[in-house]
């Protein structure tokens, strides 16, 4: 072989030798990599993946579900009165103290009745003084028609007199009317309570001149017991309502405070508004409340809770197992393996944090309220709460997202 034909010979040896040489450092380094302890963290990460997690569990359960139907409202009084004085005069007594409840017909205030005194004096005297005219006449017209019927008068003058005698009978008709109002102006000069009920704040003050017209008036009076709540419902409850209310059966409706954590009184439903406000969609309606410990205010703002009907027999759980997805409402069911399951379920009304389940959940089956973030299908758990109470756990178990507050050590 001669010298240039060895050449490409020498070049192909040098390459096959140089990548066989790097074959064996690949491989001396694969093994030694693959040989190579795992750390503390991974091993940690590969025995959280094995153990079961954490949750908190509750039992379904069957039992009588109510339905509520929620508004807002505005306390109205039953009756609300301006007392104003119906004559002129000097406002000499105020018989209340403010924020009184006072009866119907009680003295509330009086003004000077002395100029109205003496107008009944003025109409009384000016008709005892027809009435003695009347009589007078009354006894000539008898006379007359003595003497017409011995011919010894003319029946001109015995006409005249009876249409004298009927004069003054007008005129002591007038006198007795006079009489009855200067009566009724005295009796104005005392105001008294048309209604039952709280009074308000004084408007004016003893020693000043009220006039009929004044547009404030002495006081303001409200009948708060009973009470009404005036609430609306959106117009695709009113058809359950009607049907309802055609039972004739009453109808609960309960009032809480405006952060609607407080309840304030029970009542029932009065009255529906026969029309839907177009502008909200929503109907009025009238409940009624007696009231007895005064908690409700006229013009106080409320939230109503009216008791619709009752779910006999229905099951239920608490609305923190409700999960929702892009298929709907499910919830995990723990199986007698301590694994979870996805179980989708319909759900009906709600009642505060319980919620009716319409299908495919029995009662008795458990279901997971807190740890769910970390769950899947078939997913391992332990359970470390149950039903509000703990329960120890038997396998350490992963961390989960909530507190068990009742295994905390003071």
């Amino acid at each position: 072989m001669t010298k240039k034909n060895r050449r490409p010979f020498v070049l192909l040896s040098f390459m096959l030798v140089s990548i066989m040489i790097a074959a064996g450092f690949y491989f001396q380094y694969s093994k030694q990599s693959g040989d190579k302890p795992k750390t503390n963290s991974e091993k940690n990460k590969h025995n959280d993946a094995d153990k079961p997690i954490a949750v908190s569990v509750e039992t379904a359960n069957k039992t009588d579900f109510p339905l509520y139907l929620n508004g807002l409202g505005t306390v109205t009084a039953l009756r609300t009165v301006t007392i104003r004085p119906r004559v002129d005069g000097e406002l000499v007594r105020v018989a209340f103290v403010e924020g009184q409840q006072v009866k119907e017909g009680d003295l509330l205030a009086e003004i000077d009745p002395r100029p109205f005194q003496i107008q009944l004096q003025q109409t009384e005297g000016q008709l005892v003084r027809d009435e003695a005219l009347l009589n007078n006449a009354e006894i000539d017209y008898a006379r007359y028609q003595t003497l017409l019927a011995q011919d010894s008068i003319a029946a001109q003058q015995t006409t005249t007199q009876a249409a004298q005698v009927k004069q003054y009978r007008g005129i002591v008709e007038m006198d007795k009317a006079q009489v009855n109002n200067a009566k009724l102006q005295l009796n104005y000069a005392h105001l008294t309570a048309p209604i039952s009920g709280q009074v308000g704040l004084r408007q004016i003050d003893q020693g000043n001149i009220v006039h009929a017209n004044d547009t404030n008036g002495l006081v303001v009076m409200t009948q708060l017991q009973p009470i009404n709540v005036v609430f609306t419902l959106p117009e695709d409850n009113i058809q359950a309502v009607i049907q309802r209310k055609q039972s004739h059966e009453s109808i609960g409706v309960t009032a809480f405070d405006r952060a609607g954590k407080i309840k304030l009184a029970e009542g029932k439903l009065l009255a529906l508004d026969n029309q839907i406000d177009p502008t909200t969609g929503t109907l009025k309606l009238k409940a009624q409340f007696d009231n007895h410990d005064g908690a409700l205010f006229a013009n106080q703002f409320v939230n109503i809770k009216m008791h619709l009907n009752t779910l006999k027999e229905v099951t239920q759980v608490s609305s923190a197992a409700i999960q929702n997805d892009m298929q709907g409402a499910f919830v995990y069911v723990v199986a007698a393996e301590k694994t979870v399951q996805i179980r989708r379920i319909i759900i009906g009304a709600t009642d505060g944090d319980k919620v009716a389940i319409l299908a495919n959940l029995a009662p008795n089956e458990v279901v997971v309220l807190e740890g769910i973030d970390k769950l899947h299908e078939g997913s391992a758990v332990e359970i470390v709460r149950k039903d509000g109470q703990t329960v120890a756990a038997e396998t350490p178990v992963k961390k989960a997202n909530f507190d068990d507050k009742s295994s905390k050590k003071p």
